[in-house]
Order: structure tokens, then C-alpha cells, then sequence
């Protein structure tokens, strides 16, 4: 049990002598070597390759030499499994059991890197060069993700070696309620759930709105229902403990004793992370009664989340914990006033409270150093779609989206041309090339149609169409109301469906000004921010992309060939080789041989019967010699 600051401080002394290895990159004479276990890496076989590494260490005799430490995400994820080894910081990446016994042999046991399954990046001639110095790296600022890929996890000792708690013990012993809310004001630290509420604010309204309630509570939004973002999960699954010391601060400013972490269940991992995390807490006294020997008590529940994307809604997410339907309420009055079980309540996200920690400890002055005026610190963003580097980011506030997605993401693979990029999920808009080099923070993207979001960020090119981007976003909200309010309701169903009307080249001008009002009408008339936001993307593509709706409408193409009931795929005779590839794949027989021998050719060509071809695209992936075309 850790009552005093004496002993929180000699347990982080002697877990620092444990992690010094890798934290200072410091030759101790054993070497920690650090397997990527979240999600995605999981999923690629991390688990199988941890298990092969320990059973060669242990025939080459050096289980008192190298540490074997399953971490959360490292964030490079394009690159999966990862496996660092310090204290060299040598970055295997795309790691695999067939590679371990070599990289056992000549790099831990007789000290020689292999260079061959190294990220290339960081490997120069003779010399590897440091992750900090590759431009995955070079230009992010790791704050929230601070401890991701660096502890165990599941070890509360290596969190506290990296001044973990040291936090809430300043706060419970130095510090009142007012200085706390004071703090965070001054930090300019806002909510990363989406909305951006500045924290303090929200926290200083559920501590002085109702003086005198019985009970009050704090909740995180661990839900995370964009799809493409894995922020939070991967803070829980590589940082626990930083949200349960956050959360606790929150709970001794505010006056709660009690705190619920509403989580998909579609995270084992990090449910299984978290929940060890809280025991561990518990085990030392870090929550429960009377913690650091105050008379501040404090304890965590998990409560898991089925999947539904409106119980990201702060409503939705406490009626879904009071164990009824997930259906967002009428507000007001708020949550400060009036939340979980009709208590006073503060809700933020993951990362929301993974940066309070920090704060504390670090200072208001600190945090609100980076970013821009109205945005301080940095965001996390999950970047995927069509980008070289898809992975976890996160970069000060005011970083330009050319940055994230050329320099960090390393571009667009095959030389294809940006499009635009999506940030805020199905809440969200998409961003142009002309908006490229704009500062991202949250009223920039407000200002441009978009918004900031939970930190999803999807990269889209030339290939693809953005009215099908419309109607993908449409049809995960339509699936994803909850029903309640008949805007949200019947309102997107009806966009998704003129949507759908467009793409099959069945639309007419005056379908686009009725779907743009429809718009409209819908964000000033749903219940909750789900329908108020669902039409954004909608919005955002007419402002920029108004040509290809056009193009479906009067001419009856999809400019980026993608729409189905617009295509026709076609064989240019003077390509094809006669091989009848093609027609061995089509599942409709749609394609037949002509007579038509093109020169220097021996076989005649094929051609394919637009009234029979079912447009899958079979022949075109099976030609190699590019004769097929679709348009």
C-alpha cells in the first residue's frame, strides 16, 4: 500500500533502475526488448511472435540478459508488428516468427543489428539513426501518448517510474478544488471528444452549480464509434493508469467519489488492460478510501458499451450506463446539473483526461505553450485510408494537414493525387486540396466544414468518389440513430436515399437543392449532436465537390469510376493479347473473342457485351496487360 509520498517515490526509484534501459536508452547490460501488443498488432500475430522470442532467448541462454515487455501501441502501425530492441532502440519492422531465431542469434546474443529487417528509414549506411529522427517521428509531440510503446501496461510500477500519481498527490495534498479548476483553465485544455467545451469550465460548473448534492460522478467516454479511430483505445490499451490518476483528480475537484469508464466491448484488450489497471490501483491504495492518507476516496467501475455510435453522445452514454436504451435526453438541463442516475456529473474522453496528468505536474504555462491561441496542446490523430503511414499522430495544435498527411504520413501510395481528407468521422467533413496547408484546430475546421472530431482522420485520392464518400457516412448514421427524434430519424434515411438516388444516375438538379435543404433543416432540427452533425459530410462535398454531382447527374458518369450503376467496362482491342483471361473470370459470360487480330498479335481480341456484364470488375483484376478499361 502507497500512503506517503516517501513511498510512491521509492517505488518509482527502484521501477526506474527497471525501465532505465529503454527510457534512457542506458546500457545496464540487459536488453528490453518491446513487442507492440495493441490491437493491430495483436492481430498480426504479435502474440505468436512474444511467445517464439522467449522460447530462443531461453535456447541461447539469455533469459537473465533480455526482457521480453508487451507494450501498447507505438504508433507506426503501417508497419506492424513491431518489436524495438533497446537500448539501441533498433526498430524491427513487419516482424514475424520466421525472423526471430536470426534476430536472437546475431543481434542478443553477439550485439549485431539486422539491419535487413529494420524499418528502412532508419537505417543509414553503417549507422541507425533513432526513431526520434525518422519523419514518421521527427515532427510529433507525444503527450497523451507519452507512455505508449514505452511501458508494460500492465505493470503499475513502470507507470509510476514515469511520475505516475505523482499528479493526483500534489493535487490532494497541495492543492484545493478552486486551484485545480484554476489550472485547467489556464492550460486552455478543451474536450478531444469533438465539441472542444474547455475542460476547466466543465469541470468548475459540476463542482459549483450544485453545492449541495448528495452524490456526484465522473465519467470517460471510451466508446470511440468513428469509424477508422483507435485513439482511445490505444491510451487505454498502452496507458491505463494515466486515466484512472485523471480521473481521480476530476473526481477530488468536483466532490465525486465514484467514476464509470463507459468502454466498447469490442475491446478486449483494453478492457482487460484497464480493468487490471484499476485493481492494481486499488491493491496500493491509489483509489478506495482515504488515498495518500487524506480523507479523499475515490473508486472506478468499467461498463461496457454494445457498439451503439450514439452513446457517444453524453446523454446517450450515461442512460446506456443507468442500464436503459442508449438514447440521447433534451439538454438542458446539462450534465453538471443533472447527469448520471440525475446527479451532477463530468464527463470527458480518453485523452481528454490523459493530458491532465501532465498539467498538474508540468503546468498550466506548459501546455498552453503549444498549439494555437484558441487550441493549446496537441491532438491525436488516426490516420488511415490512402496514406503510406497509417497509424496513431499526435501533433501540436495548428499543425497543417500537408504536414500530417506528406511529411508524418508519408504521402499518398503510387503517386496517386490527395483528394481530400475526412477529420470528424460521419460528423465530419471532407477537406480539399486548397485547404491543405490550413492550421488544424478546431474553429479552422469548423470554418471550412469540417471538424475536429474524436481525431479520426481518413485520406482519400483521386480514385475516389466523393458522392460514394457521402453515402458510405450516411449509411452508418442511418444505421446508427437511435430513433428517438424524427428528424434524425426519417431526415437521414431520406438523404441517404436521394444518395443513392445520385449514384445511380437516377437524380435530377432539382433532387440536389431538395437534398441540400434537407441538410440543413436536419442540423437545426435533431435532438442530438449525431443528427445535427450527420450532414457534414454531405455539406462539405456539395461546397467542394458540387462538379461530380454534376457529372452524375447530367452525364450520367462518375468521374472517379466507382459508382456501380454508372460504369462500363470495356476492352481496348489493340492491348489485348487474346489470352481469354478475362472471360475465364467473368462470372457472367459476358466477354466473347471477335475476329478482330490486333497488330503484332496473334490471337484475337475479346470485347465485352455492356448488356450482359454485371460490372464486378473480375476481368479488369485479371488482365495484366491493362486492354480493359472501366468508365
Amino acid at each position: 500500500m502507497i500512503k506517503s509520498i516517501a513511498e510512491l517515490n521509492a517505488v518509482k526509484e527502484s521501477a526506474a533502475e527497471v525501465v532505465k534501459t529503454r527510457i534512457n536508452c542506458e546500457d545496464t547490460g540487459v536488453k528490453d526488448v518491446l513487442i507492440c501488443g495493441g490491437t493491430g498488432c495483436d492481430s498480426s500475430g504479435s502474440k505468436k511472435i512474444v511467445e517464439c522470442l522467449k522460447e530462443e532467448i531461453a535456447k541461447a541462454g539469455l533469459q537473465s540478459k533480455v526482457n521480453v515487455i508487451t507494450t501498447g501501441c507505438f504508433g507506426l502501425c503501417a508497419r506492424g508488428p513491431i518489436m524495438i530492441v533497446y537500448p539501441e532502440g533498433s526498430f524491427y519492422a513487419h516482424a514475424s516468427v520466421d525472423r526471430i531465431p536470426e534476430i536472437v542469434e546475431e543481434h542478443l546474443k553477439n550485439g549485431n543489428p539486422v539491419k535487413k529487417y529494420l524499418y528502412e528509414e532508419t537505417v543509414d549506411g553503417d549507422t541507425i539513426k533513432s526513431l526520434n529522427d525518422t519523419a514518421f517521428y521527427a515532427k510529433q509531440q507525444r503527450v497523451a501518448l507519452r507512455n505508449c510503446g514505452v511501458i508494460d501496461p500492465e505493470n503499475i510500477n513502470e507507470y509510476i517510474a514515469r511520475d505516475g500519481y505523482q499528479a493526483l498527490y500534489k493535487v490532494l495534498t497541495s492543492m484545493s478544488q478552486d486551484d485545480v479548476v484554476n489550472v485547467m483553465l489556464a492550460s486552455g485544455l478543451r474536450g478531444r471528444g469533438g465539441a472542444g467545451f474547455p475542460t476547466g469550465r466543465k469541470w468548475q460548473l459540476a463542482k459549483d452549480l450544485v453545492k449541495d448534492a448528495d452524490q456526484k460522478y465522473v465519467c470517460c467516454n471510451a466508446d470511440e464509434g468513428d469509424p477508422g479511430a483507435f485513439m482511445d483505445r490505444s491510451v487505454l490499451e498502452g496507458d491505463p493508469h494515466a486515466l484512472i490518476e485523471a480521473m481521480a483528480i476530476a473526481g477530488y475537484t468536483i466532490g465525486a467519489n465514484q467514476g464509470y469508464v463507459y468502454v466498447r466491448a469490442e475491446y478486449p484488450i483494453a478492457v482487460r488492460r484497464l480493468q487490471k489497471a484499476i485493481d492494481q490501483a486499488e491493491e496500493q491504495g491509489l483509489l478506495g478510501d482515504n488515498i495518500f492518507g487524506t480523507n479523499f476516496s475515490f473508486r472506478l467501475g468499467l461498463r461496457l458499451g454494445a457498439g451503439a455510435f450514439v452513446c457517444g453522445e453524453e446523454t446517450a452514454l450515461m442512460t446506456s450506463i443507468e442500464g436503459n436504451r442508449g438514447e440521447p435526453r433534451p439538454r438542458p438541463p446539462f450534465p453538471a446539473v443533472k447527469g448520471l442516475f440525475d446527479k451532477p456529473t463530468v464527463l470527458n474522453n480518453v485523452e481528454t483526461y490523459a493530458n491532465v496528468p501532465q498539467i498538474i505536474l508540468n503546468g498550466a504555462e506548459w501546455h498552453a505553450a503549444m498549439g494555437t491561441e484558441k487550441s493549446k496542446g496537441t491532438k491525436v490523430f488516426a490516420v488511415g485510408g490512402k496514406i503510406n503511414n497509417t497509424g496513431l499522430v499526435e501533433v501540436p495544435m495548428g499543425t497543417s494537414l500537408r504536414t500530417v498527411i506528406y511529411e508524418i504520413g508519408g504521402g499518398i501510395p503510387n503517386g496517386k493525387a490527395f483528394k481530400a481528407a475526412q477529420t470528424g468521422g460521419p460528423s465530419g467533413g471532407c477537406i480539399p486540396p486548397e485547404h491543405l496547408d490550413i492550421p488544424i484546430d478546431y474553429d479552422n475546421l469548423i470554418a471550412i466544414g469540417s471538424m475536429m472530431g474524436s481525431g479520426g482522420l481518413i485520406v482519400m485520392d483521386e480514385d475516389n468518389c466523393m458522392v460514394d464518400i457521402a453515402k458510405f457516412f450516411l449509411e452508418f448514421t442511418v444505421d446508427e440513430s437511435c430513433g428517438k427524434c424524427t428528424p434524425c430519424r426519417i431526415g437521414t434515411k431520406r438523404m441517404y436515399e436521394m444518395l443513392d438516388k445520385i449514384t445511380k444516375g437516377k437524380a435530377t438538379m432539382e433532387d440536389l437543392d431538395k437534398l441540400e435543404k434537407l441538410c440543413y433543416y436536419i442540423k437545426d432540427n435533431a435532438l442530438c449532436g449525431l443528427g445535427q452533425t450527420a450532414p457534414n459530410p454531405v455539406l462539405s462535398t456539395l461546397r467542394y465537390f458540387k462538379d461530380e454531382y454534376i457529372a452524375h447527374v447530367q452525364d450520367k458518369k462518375c468521374p472517379a469510376a466507382v459508382c456501380k450503376d454508372l460504369l462500363q467496362f470495356s476492352i481496348i482491342k489493340d492491348n489485348c493479347i487474346g489470352c481469354g483471361m478475362c472471360a475465364k473470370k467473368c462470372p457472367a459470360d459476358a466477354i466473347t473473342r471477335t475476329d478482330y487480330i490486333a497488330p503484332g498479335k496473334k490471337l484475337a481480341a475479346f470485347e465485352i457485351d455492356p448488356n450482359k456484364c454485371v460490372k464486378c470488375g473480375a476481368c479488369m483484376d485479371g488482365c495484366k496487360f491493362k486492354a480493359i478499361v472501366k468508365g
